[in-house]
């Protein structure tokens, strides 16, 4: 054994550190870059020979490119540390452009820093295991192994010297044969920097630390300070309860209410009162934007992460005008909203009910709040505010969301490596995930309508949509201004008890007067409050449902 070691290590292969860098470079450059060529090769302008030599021309660039930079990074005692850090970094960068169609932004760094350890597993599969071993860990066995050459240091500067003319020449008058062909890829699709592998986690992790990573011990500025509740027409007038349903992950085309040709909402539709608005759109792609913008007060394309962090939002402001809000959770967390209301914590029977292994199938949401309100004494009369956030249909293991009673459709992708399955499997599968959240739905109704000492109210949304292999993307989380619809267009519909409905007759004829409509997620929060009867300044009524009707 000892001889065979000592035969492997005479056998290592010597490398002086310029061929190490431009094999490194040529790696990255080609092997973990190639969804980002096979991209270029779509958006080519040209066919044939020329589409291929255009391909070509961009290899060419990023080699150069990665190569300029390792002649400053590296040296004799660097290659290796430099080396294995962008090999891990753009090797599992790559598994998640090329297989999954995500482009690495600061958004995504965000999602990733604030995912929990069940989302995080959820990721984890037997394909991107073999990746990380065939991609990640035998390149960086490789250049472990490799030896590198001794050589003098005036030989070594001279080489660096000379590799960084070769290589700013190379990049310089490739740009400029193909600028027009360039600048037009780039100027449309922006975005596509973010497949360029490792150069879009390591920009975009930049990025995220220094625009979006939340400011710790900053204080919470103060919003709505003159929130009020109307007075009651009434002393019997009955308190108002209403349930707000965030979503996950819900995309409007995949409910048959909406005109989807399989039928995910057997129950929702048979509620002769439900109010659905089939054109909504989300203030983002990811949980971590649209749910603090939407319950932030500002617009889409006013939205500020930062000032949402710091300032009170629309909880904070019912809370203010009187109403009991609460947060009950079974996703990964409310992303700051809740931080100033009351936060249910789930009876330990009913988690053992519905949940296993970190996971709670939604049926948690419909007892915890059936336990919630039950526990309500009969004499309170606060009106409520009560927010239900689901796991809803979040991938990629769409298949662990639905009990196995609404896993309707089949067959279907039972497994979270969903690059893997059929287009069939893989849209069964999550269309399961909107029959299970129909059927969630209809439970919160059905409770609600049993509640004789308030006047109750439901409103459901979701975060976000979701993308499942259309134009090659999966999952959600992409950059708002090349989103797909899948990501962007989201469900949404109200239902309010018969006590709600005699009270404000005019309220719910105009909102069925605009479920046609264009609204978004700008909508929820100056909507959501005057239907609880709460005013302040911070309403913008241009974004309020029930004044476009007041006009």
């Amino acid at each position: 054994m000892q001889k065979i070691i000592e035969k492997i290590r005479l056998n290592r292969i010597e490398l002086s550190v310029t061929m190490l860098s431009f094999l490194t470079a040529l790696w990255i450059g080609v092997f973990l870059n190639l969804a980002f060529l096979r991209k270029i090769y779509e958006l080519t302008p040209y066919s044939g020979f020329k589409s291929g030599l255009f391909v070509a021309a961009t290899a060419c660039v990023l080699i150069a490119l990665y190569h300029l930079i390792f002649q400053f990074l590296n040296w004799k005692w660097t290659i290796k540390v430099v080396g294995v850090l962008l090999l891990v970094i753009g090797g599992f960068s790559a598994y998640f452009v090329s297989s999954l169609g995500v482009l690495i932004s600061p958004e995504q760094v965000q999602n990733m820093m604030q995912t929990d350890v069940a989302e995080a597993t959820d990721l984890m599969s037997l394909r991107i295991v073999i990746w990380a071993v065939l991609m990640v860990a035998l390149p960086v066995i490789l250049l472990c192994w490799v030896k590198i050459k001794p050589e003098k240091a005036s030989a070594l500067l001279l080489k660096k010297v000379i590799n960084i003319f070769a290589s700013a020449a190379i990049i310089a008058g490739l740009l400029f044969v193909f600028y027009v062909d360039y600048a037009a890829i780039f100027r449309e699709n922006r975005s596509i920097k973010g497949m360029i592998s490792p150069q879009n986690a390591i920009a975009s992790t930049f990025s995220y630390f220094h625009k979006k990573a939340p400011k710790k011990n900053l204080p919470v500025m103060v919003y709505g300070a003159d929130a009020h509740m109307d007075a009651p027409k009434s002393t019997s007038e009955l308190p108002k309860l209403m349930v707000l349903v965030v979503g996950e992950t819900a995309r409007a085309e995949s409910f048959s209410l909406n005109g989807y040709a399989k039928n995910t909402n057997p129950e929702l539709s048979k509620q002769a009162d439900l109010v659905n608005f089939k054109q909504v759109s989300s203030c983002g792609t990811a949980t971590a934007v649209s749910v603090p913008c939407m319950f932030s007060g500002m617009p889409r394309k006013q939205y500020d992460e930062n000032v949402a962090s710091q300032r009170e939002g629309l909880l904070d402001i019912a809370q203010r005008a009187g109403y009991k809000v609460t947060w009950i959770n079974n996703n990964s967390g409310c992303k700051g909203v809740c931080n100033r209301v009351e936060q249910y914590q789930i009876p330990v029977e009913i988690q053992k009910k519905w949940c296993a292994d970190g996971e709670c199938k939604d049926g948690v949401l419909n007892d915890a709040l059936a336990a919630y309100i039950a526990h309500i004494p009969k004499d309170d009369r606060q009106p409520r505010l009560i927010v239900l956030h689901q796991m809803g249909s979040h991938g990629p293991a769409y298949y662990k969301r639905p009990l196995e009673q609404y896993q309707t459709f089949k067959p279907s992708c039972d497994t979270n490596a969903i690059q893997g399955c059929s287009r069939e499997q893989l849209i069964n599968v999550y269309d399961n995930t909107i029959v299970y959240t129909d059927h969630v739905l209809n439970q919160v109704i059905e409770l609600l309508k049993k509640q004789t000492n308030y006047r109750t109210g439901f409103w459901y949304v979701s975060d976000h949509g979701e993308s499942t292999g259309e134009s090659g993307m999966y999952l959600h989380g992409a950059p708002y201004a090349m989103a797909p619809s899948q990501q962007t267009h989201v469900p949404m519909m109200m239902w309010f008890s018969p006590a709600w409905k005699n009270a404000a007759p005019a309220q719910i004829n105009c909102l069925k007067s605009v479920t046609n409509q264009n609204l978004s997620h700008d909508n929820l929060f100056p909507s959501l409050l005057k239907l609880l009867d709460v005013n302040s300044k911070t309403i913008d009524e241009n974004y309020n449902i029930l004044h476009q009707c007041a006009a």
